[in-house]
């Protein structure tokens, strides 16, 4: 719908100069908002200005020349408006701005989110950052401006203009319109968030609107196999090639602990040897982060049975997608005999739970996952407390044990008789 725009002249009747005129100043309305843009520069007998008509009387060649340049001015100024609402972006600022040849760009949150992007790609340039995280700053904009665009009818928004309301907009817009469940939403809202930072720091937002918004994450149950799941998997023979690789592959990180994309950068050079004992030494894809984890000699083997594959090219492995690994995932899932969602990530939290759960320190786990906060490493401590509590579950349940429990309470039942008997009497 074509929004209300008014381009407005009158006169400044409260002010003559020397010469008795009063100057005509112009002002623009935008759906019952109005902007004072200032004075045209043309100056005006009073008695000669039609209020109504908001242009000079008579068909004097003054009153022809003065006319012909308001109708100018507001020719100009409604191309600057049409022009602004078909790119999305009208605003009473924004034409004021480019009337006057002041607009400044740079006070935009598109523009700022640019020059994020800038400084992140530099970082990326010299490996101090991965693409992962570039990618991710590119999609929060993409989300952002497209909220924009639906929630507020335009293509960009003044800095001075996003305020907690905005922000909140962007949650709901995410979870309803993009439907990223709660912890994602609030991931991409933390990323903005970042962004919204720096502008602080430089200095072109002065007020953070975060303030007062809570981002709150909910817990999330981490899956991973039991050694039984990881077992049948190891063993279990696949005719099909591609399932015995992707098995392989996940496999391999069980035993690591390295996430997909580290997986597939790895090379011989990452493997190192150190007073006889082989680690592999590399930084995290995605955080840069030094890695070392001890070459466990299953890990060994299936480094070695693709020692001589023509597909490997550099690497120590042939490259698969993660989309392609996590499909064949579910069928190895499915002709083992597992009702979880295996997902290639799981294989990371399986070695966590695991090195946690046969007691290595956390401390140890943190360094060989790679983990920037101890934190991290402590949902996985959580979880072997969950698998305790599993494992005592099937222990309870054993039938000796059972009749442990029952032989107590008759035990414990007869002591209660004996300690009554005596008051019956």
């Amino acid at each position: 719908m074509r929004r209300a725009f008014k381009t407005v002249f009158y006169m400044r009747g409260n002010f003559v100069n020397k010469e008795g005129k009063s100057p005509i100043v112009l002002r623009i309305t935008l759906d019952g908002d109005r902007v004072t843009i200032g004075t045209t520069g043309i100056t005006i007998t009073p008695s000669l200005w039609d209020i109504k008509k908001q242009r000079l009387k008579g068909k004097t060649t003054e009153a022809l020349q003065v006319n012909k340049k308001l109708d100018n001015i507001e020719s100009e100024i409604q191309e600057i408006s049409d022009k602004l609402e078909y790119e999305g972006k009208l605003s009473l600022e924004k034409v004021k701005a480019i009337y006057l040849n002041t607009e400044d760009d740079s006070n935009t949150i598109g523009a700022l989110f640019d020059k994020y992007l800038s400084s992140i790609k530099d970082q990326v340039a010299v490996r101090h950052l991965s693409t992962t995280t570039l990618q991710k700053y590119m999609l929060c904009q993409v989300r952002f401006m497209a909220m924009l665009n639906d929630k507020f009818h335009c293509k960009d928004m003044l800095l001075k203009d996003v305020t907690p309301a905005v922000i909140q907009d962007f949650s709901v817009y995410l979870m309803t319109v993009v439907r990223q469940c709660n912890n994602t939403a609030m991931k991409t809202m933390k990323t903005l968030k970042t962004v919204i930072l720096y502008g602080i720091k430089l200095g072109v937002i002065h007020s953070n609107p975060y303030l007062g918004v809570k981002l709150h994450l909910e817990p999330v149950d981490r899956g991973f196999l039991t050694e039984e799941e990881l077992q049948s998997i190891i063993k279990k023979d696949f005719e099909i090639d591609r399932l015995g690789f992707v098995r392989d592959l996940f496999v391999f990180s069980c035993f690591t602990g390295l996430s997909y994309i580290d997986v597939k950068k790895l090379k011989a050079d990452n493997i190192v040897t150190l007073n006889g004992i082989e680690w592999i030494k590399m930084a995290r894809e995605k955080t840069s982060t030094p890695v070392s984890v001890v070459l466990f000699d299953g890990a060994k083997c299936i480094i070695k049975k693709y020692e001589n594959d023509p597909k490997r090219k550099d690497k120590l492995f042939p490259s698969m997608s993660n989309q392609k690994m996590n499909q064949y995932l579910k069928e190895i899932a499915t002709s083992c005999g597992i009702k979880k969602n295996i997902t290639f990530h799981m294989a990371r939290h399986t070695f966590a739970t695991l090195t946690l759960s046969k007691g290595v320190p956390i401390e140890s786990v943190s360094r060989m996952l790679g983990h920037t906060n101890i934190k991290t490493t402590q949902i996985y401590a959580k979880i072997t407390n969950k698998k305790i509590e599993e494992d005592m579950t099937k222990f309870f349940n054993d039938k000796t044990i059972r009749n442990l429990g029952i032989d107590s309470a008759n035990m414990t039942g007869m002591d209660k008789n004996e300690e009554e008997d005596p008051v019956e009497k």
